[in-house]
């Protein structure tokens, strides 16, 4: 089979590969479709934390079962999974927390992932496709970041929920901030992505951090309560630090973007607020579940976010423009029929 080695920050090969052999506790997807993640774009550019080259990337991924030893799962069914394979023992594990288990190992992060023909996964990760297509698949992990960072933060309804970043993450978050009854606020410094939050994802607020004064706006849209609810999605060590003055007094702020330095806070400030700072750590299969429901129920309508398509052959030249926000990439999704 084919596979896309990521061989070093801006270096990518194609390889041929033995297709993978069965194996107890482990099922074979022919992969259909590849999300393209911030994860993929960020080690690309050699700036993402716990990463080590050579790699194969990719973990958004939709695909068909060829083989399983799942009782609940049939050789030809659409199919994704959750791509964080987890201990099953430690203390995380034990607590109901697989998305933060101490030996975790993501999938195109700390282990090879999905820019391949054919993928060995362990047979507990899979989901059903239920009757969803393999769009809308690929789709179901990036969304479900975002559902779990909103159901981390408890957003009730008609509390000022500001989302930090109007990325793929950020638009998923933003969009089951809306289903869980949030007013959200959109901030980001590109005018067209903020564009496409009033005209895509329905965010009735938006604002350009980089020339409107965004306190101003927040006490304007909040009626000078401040947002009681944050959610980081850029993993920018600036908007990170800066948003901490954005919060109301006992809010809650959440962090699901990453980034490699150490954060600053005023802790007079902070404390003043009796605030509550927590991290949102990939997804749990609650949280996929949520999302694939939501799909079904036309909440959550997976076109939106598509923006640029390509064929597996294409990815090794298509790759490095994704990273120009000039091109306007939401979600590139790779095509593997």
């Amino acid at each position: 089979m084919e596979k896309l080695v990521c061989k070093t920050p801006g270096e990518f090969e194609y390889q041929q590969a033995e297709t993978p052999v069965s194996k107890q506790g482990h099922s074979i997807i022919k992969i259909k479709r590849i999300g393209i993640c911030g994860t993929d774009l960020h080690a690309f550019e050699g700036t993402q934390p716990f990463f080590n080259y050579p790699r194969i990337l990719g973990h958004e991924l939709a695909g068909e079962i060829v083989e399983t030893d799942h009782p609940e799962f049939s050789i030809g069914e659409t199919v994704t999974f959750i791509p964080y394979f987890n201990c099953g023992k430690c203390i995380a594990c034990r607590n109901g927390n697989p998305n933060c288990c101490t030996t975790l190992q993501v999938s195109g992060v700390h282990i090879d992932g999905g820019m391949v023909e054919y993928l060995s996964v362990p047979s507990y990760s899979l989901v059903h496709g239920d009757g969803l297509s393999f769009d809308e698949l690929a789709l179901v992990e990036p969304l479900a970041i975002g559902a779990h960072g909103v159901r981390r933060a408890d957003v009730q309804k008609n509390e000022s929920v500001l989302v930090v970043g109007a990325g793929p993450i950020g638009l998923g978050t933003m969009k089951f901030a809306r289903i869980a009854g949030g007013n959200v606020i959109a901030l980001d410094i590109n005018d067209s992505r903020l564009a496409f939050c009033r005209n895509k994802i329905g965010v009735q607020h938006t604002i350009n951090g980089l020339n409107e004064n965004v306190i101003e706006k927040l006490i304007a849209i909040t009626n000078g309560d401040m947002p009681t609810v944050i959610i980081d999605a850029t993993g920018n060590l600036h908007a990170i630090n800066t948003a901490f003055s954005y919060l109301s007094h006992g809010g809650r702020y959440i962090l699901v973007g990453l980034q490699k330095g150490e954060i600053s806070v005023s802790h007079p400030e902070f404390h003043r607020r009796e605030a509550t700072l927590m991290s949102s750590r990939n997804a749990t299969r609650a949280d996929f579940e949520h999302v694939i429901q939501s799909m079904k129920n036309g909440l959550v309508d997976p076109k939106t976010y598509i923006t640029h398509r390509v064929t597996f052959g294409q990815v090794k030249d298509q790759f490095a423009s994704w990273l120009n926000p000039a091109n306007g990439v939401i979600k590139a999704m790779v095509s593997m029929d």
